[in-house]
Parts: structure tokens; sequence; C-alpha cells
């Protein structure tokens, strides 16, 4: 499986002075956003120059930095048309460093790894044995995941900076989850045991293997965040330049939206924004699991979709509602009906209220939309006052149920991509060491 990260997301502005090494840093990451935004095509050391202003020498020694750091490699000629020898090219490296994502499904779990060119290079999945059971049992299978994913990135000459976990519910300071209704979390750092259980996984492996130095708990930083809100980054960097205001909905194990408006995700002023599972659409309606009456998720949820379903497979819920849509059923297609209906009117208002242009279906929704879609343009027309005259695309997400767990890889790189002169450092801060650092694990020091 293979997807390229087409952009970076927005960099992180400042207003204080700029010293010398400020100006370094900021200089380096000029030139290699340049690169990031050549997606692919060889780019000379000489337009490099053109691009960014920067002498000749200052291209010169920087573009040698990248190098030595395995952020850039040297590839074919770059397009030229003038007389004289061909240009050297230089484009993304695909040994370097690499992001780590990790997610939470009703059916599995799942970890995927992502290189500085936005490339899938490893993605795995195991049985879930159920939502019921404690938060240290789920993390515990997680860390073994994330480990074996580190491996397998090391044998590939990757080095994983970092990993993120999506989760469905609230999180607070990317690492105490509040609240995820569909796993029965209440107030877990999840950031904290994770981050632990991998560290364990990898003291224990490298105690079994003395050429290999054991690395601390808190080596590979890890950070937790809600599932739509990684879905939609990894639409917004897998999508094209003109996808920038949109709101990706989540039919996962919860029910969540993740908004982008300008290219940048809309988090909420404590992060908790996007619940869009738990906006009423029927205030005297059916009582939700969260305590409230006429939530969205009690009509639009995937449990909701199969409540009526005779007998479902014990699976994937997904699975469920798509064989017996499939099938025909009619309690089925009554449900899935009544789903897009309820979509619809929590999509209007949001539609109303920060007027997105598309509304992308993921998670589960992406493979039930043929069943979904009619039923949720019927009510934005109805409902969103804009759609009189700029009607809302709705359409299934292009990452599908893997949205999450690749924007959850894809976060790390993007710090990278904002931030090269932080890979350089800590590189040669583990280059620095002896043999058998945390380098050649595929870690290196948070």
């Amino acid at each position: 499986m293979t997807r390229h990260v087409r952009r970076t997301g927005p960099a992180p502005t400042t207003d204080a002075p700029v010293r010398q090494e400020s100006l370094r840093a900021h200089n380096l990451a000029l030139v290699f956003r340049q690169i990031v935004a050549a997606d692919g095509r060889p780019i000379s050391r000489i337009e490099l120059a053109h691009e960014t202003g920067l002498t000749r020498p200052t291209i010169s020694r920087i573009v040698d930095e990248l190098l030595a750091g395995r952020l850039v490699t040297e590839a074919g000629p770059a397009p030229y048309g003038g007389a004289g020898r061909p240009r050297v090219g230089l484009v993304l490296c695909r040994q370097g460093p690499a992001g780590l994502g990790l997610d939470i499904r009703a059916d599995c779990l799942a970890a995927c790894v992502v290189d500085l060119t936005g490339t899938v290079r490893h993605l795995a999945f195991v049985p879930n044995p159920g939502l019921d059971r404690p938060a240290d049992d789920v993390l515990a299978d997680l860390a073994a995941m994330a480990w074996s994913a580190i491996r397998a990135a090391t044998i590939e000459n990757l080095t994983v900076v970092g990993a993120t976990l999506a989760v469905p519910g609230a999180v607070q300071a990317n690492t105490l989850v509040r609240f995820a209704p569909p796993l029965g979390w209440r107030d877990v750092d999840v950031g904290a045991l994770l981050g632990h259980g991998i560290g364990a996984r990898a003291t224990t492996r490298t105690a079994r293997a003395p050429a290999v130095t054991a690395l601390p708990a808190a080596a590979l930083p890890v950070t937790v965040e809600n599932e739509a809100n990684l879905a939609a980054l990894g639409e917004l960097y897998a999508g094209g330049e003109e996808l920038t205001d949109f709101a990706y909905v989540s039919g996962a194990l919860g029910l969540g939206a993740g908004i982008v408006l300008d290219g940048r995700l809309l988090r909420g002023s404590r992060g908790w924004g996007g619940e869009l599972g738990h906006v009423t659409v029927f205030p005297d309606g059916a009582r939700c699991p969260c305590g409230a009456r006429g939530c969205l998720q009690a009509y639009a949820g995937m449990e909701a979709i199969l409540a009526t379903a005779a007998e479902p497979s014990g699976g994937s819920p997904v699975a469920d509602a798509l064989a017996l849509a499939d099938a025909g059923s009619p309690e089925t297609l009554a449900a899935l009906d009544r789903a897009g209906t309820a979509l619809g009117i929590a999509l209007a208002g949001l539609v109303n209220l920060v007027d997105v242009g598309t509304i992308l279906l993921g998670g589960g929704y992406s493979v039930l939309a043929s069943w979904l879609t009619d039923r949720i343009r019927t009510e934005l027309s109805q409902r969103a006052l804009s759609t009189r005259w700029a009607p809302v695309e709705v359409r299934p997400a292009l990452l599908g149920p893997d949205a999450a767990v690749i924007g959850g890889a894809l976060t790390s790189i993007d710090r990278v991509r904002h931030n090269p002169s932080s890979w350089l450092l800590r590189r040669s801060g583990v280059d620095g060491r002896e043999a058998g650092s945390p380098l050649r694990t595929g870690i290196v020091a948070g």
C-alpha cells in the first residue's frame, strides 16, 4: 500500500527576534520546504538558490547538512533546458526519519509507518478481542505492535521519531484521555502508559540481544489525539492543494468530525472540538451512551445502524452493515436511511456555522457512502443556507478506514518537515554514541 503526502501542514509562526542560530535553522527549513514542495520532482541547487534568494555557497552548505542527515538524497538530473552538464537533482530521502501511527478499531488494532516522502512503508493489523477490555491490556497490545513496527522500519533503514495514537474520545494535552465512551475509558493517561509500555518492551528485547543498547522508557515521544482529528489531517496531507476547507466525518468506534479551515485543523480552545456525535438532532430522542438524549451518535453510529440486525456476525460492525445492505436487508436499509437523515441534519448546522464546502465520509461511512450520501445531500439542500448558490460536495474519504492511523504517522513526519534542524540535532547526538545506539533500533531520543 502506498500513499503520498502532497504538502505539509501550515508552518508555525513566531514574532521572536531572529538570532544567528535561529537564522541558520530558518534558512535550513526554507530550503527543505522547497524540496518538500517539489513533490518528488528533482530540484537542483541552482533552482533552490533562485527560489529562496540565498547565495549558492549557503545553499551548498545547507544541502550538505540535509544530505548528511538523511533528509534528502541526490536523484536524477533536475529539469533543465539550458546548455552544459545536467544539474544534479535533490529529492526527499526514503531512508531517514519516519512516523508511527496507532489506531484502535472495533475489530482490530492498527499500526502504520510512513516515511519522509509520505509513503506508507508498514501497515499491520491484529484482532481486537473486544472493546470492554481494560485500558492496560489494550495498550500492552499496542506497545507490542509499535515495537514490531519500529523493528520493521529499522530493517528498511528508517528511524521512527515519534508515535501518535488515535482514540475515539476527548484528549487533553495530547496524553490524557478524558472520556472515550466506546472504550469505557475515563481519565486515563494513555500517553504515559503507552510510552512506558513501548520502552519496557524495548528494554526486554534489547536485554535478549546484547548487541543493542537498552532504551529508556521515554526514548520515543508518544502523543495521543482524537481519531477524527488525525483522520482529517491524513486527508489534508493526502489531498490535492484545493482541499483546504472540509469536514471529515468519522464513522468508526465513535462518531466525530475533524474540521479543517484554510488548511488548519480546528481543535477548539481546549482541544475538544469536533464531537459531532454528541450534537443534538432530536431533543426528545433516544438515550445516548453519554447520558444525553437525541445525540447524533444514537441514530447514525454503527451500533444504531446494526441495532435491528437479526444476526450480526460479531466481527467488524462495518463489515456486518455492508453485508446486510448488499443483501438488501430492509431493517438495515431503513437504519441507513435514518442515519443519513440524522447526519444531514447535523452537518447542515455545521455548514451554516463554519462554511465548509466539502464533507468527507470516513471510517465505516466511507464504505457505506452509497446508502448515506443521498439522504445527507437532501438535508443539506433543505437546511444549509449556502447550498442555494454553493452546493456542498459530499464524498467518501480518500484514505478510507486507514485515515486515522496514517494521519497519526504523518504528524511526526510533519514536525520534521517544519523543523528539520531538530531532527539533525537529535541525529548528530545519536551518531556520537557507540554502535548499538537507539538509532540502530529505530528510536531517536525525544
